[in-house]
């Protein structure tokens, strides 16, 4: 196991910023880490980085505890926290050389290691440029590049393609899936689109509890154990015959003669359609089965009580 939650608790006086969650993330996964502002997020991730103390619970890193062995876990751990902490008055090359010898990195190797991560991030023709005049997207490659220049195992992104333009988002996105065909990725976003196109598996905390850990497709599919077909007839019928059919739960018009059907989630209810419309000479324009939104599932776990 690459990253191992268990048990994990933090306290800031009685409030509980992080209340009592596990989770693991196997090498070569991408997590989307979620969450509305403020439900623990960048916290669990300062303790995965050795920024703060847990109050209880552990995380393990590669073996290494992140409060018996901070220092193994930072070797082997990357990250680009929320507000992107950046020399403005250093050039690229210059603070990617700087980071790289905070990590030990010298002579030809870490030089080596910078031109690798310059190339890596797209950052070629910026390298001569001071960071301070770099646009949003290219600071965020540069803090991507520090991240990644002593060859981590584990990258942890909070929030990466926040204030991006949507060609920004894309290049971002593309860069992170590189990197976690052969890393551990751990990031948060409030973008779903980003955890549908990117994500192995997604993590939802709410007030600081765990709601959701699953795989993408198990969690779009689940939805409380429902799912949800549109049916559109060539006109309007009656929908008492549609609810009789086995697994139905409710059948609600949604225009004229379309119709939303909520079945359990081990029902397969399009022949029985089919086979009623044929019976009561419905003419059928459409079926397909409505496959829940990210957007809709996330509102759905995090909504107050």
């Amino acid at each position: 196991m690459s990253v191992e939650v268990k048990n994990l608790t933090k306290l800031f006086g009685a409030q509980r910023a992080v209340d009592d969650i596990s989770f693991a993330v196997e090498q070569g996964q991408i997590l989307g880490f979620l969450g509305p502002n403020g439900a623990g997020k960048s916290t669990t991730m300062k303790v995965a980085t050795c920024y703060l103390p847990p109050s209880s619970g552990t995380i393990v890193v590669n073996g290494h505890d992140v409060v018996q062995d901070p220092i193994a876990v930072r070797r082997m751990v990357g990250y680009l926290p929320e507000h992107n902490p950046l020399y403005l008055d250093m050039y690229v090359h210059e603070y990617l050389e700087f980071v790289a010898s905070v990590y030990g990195l010298n002579g030809k190797f870490a030089k080596s290691r910078v031109k690798e991560m310059v190339e890596l991030c797209g950052l070629t023709l910026e390298q001569g440029k001071k960071i301070g005049a770099l646009s949003k997207g290219y600071r965020q490659r540069v803090g991507l590049a520090q991240a990644l220049v002593h060859d981590p195992q584990v990258l942890i992104l909070d929030e990466p393609t926040t204030g991006l333009d949507p060609n920004q988002i894309v290049e971002i996105r593309s860069l992170i899936k590189r990197i976690g065909q052969d890393k551990t990725v751990i990031f948060s976003t409030h973008i779903m689109q980003e955890v549908a196109a990117i994500c192995d598996r997604v993590v939802i905390i709410n007030r600081g509890r765990l709601v959701a850990n699953s795989d993408v497709a198990s969690l779009q599919a689940g939805n409380r154990g429902q799912k949800t077909t549109i049916v559109e007839f060539e006109q309007p019928i009656e929908i008492d015959l549609l609810q009789t059919i086995a697994g139905v739960e409710k059948v609600e018009p949604v225009q004229a003669s379309t119709y939303r059907i909520t079945s359990s989630q081990d029902a397969d209810i399009r022949a029985s359609v089919f086979r009623i419309a044929a019976e009561q000479n419905w003419p059928l324009v459409g079926l397909r089965q409505e496959e829940n939104s990210l957007e809709q599932i996330f509102q759905q776990l995090t909504k107050n009580e």
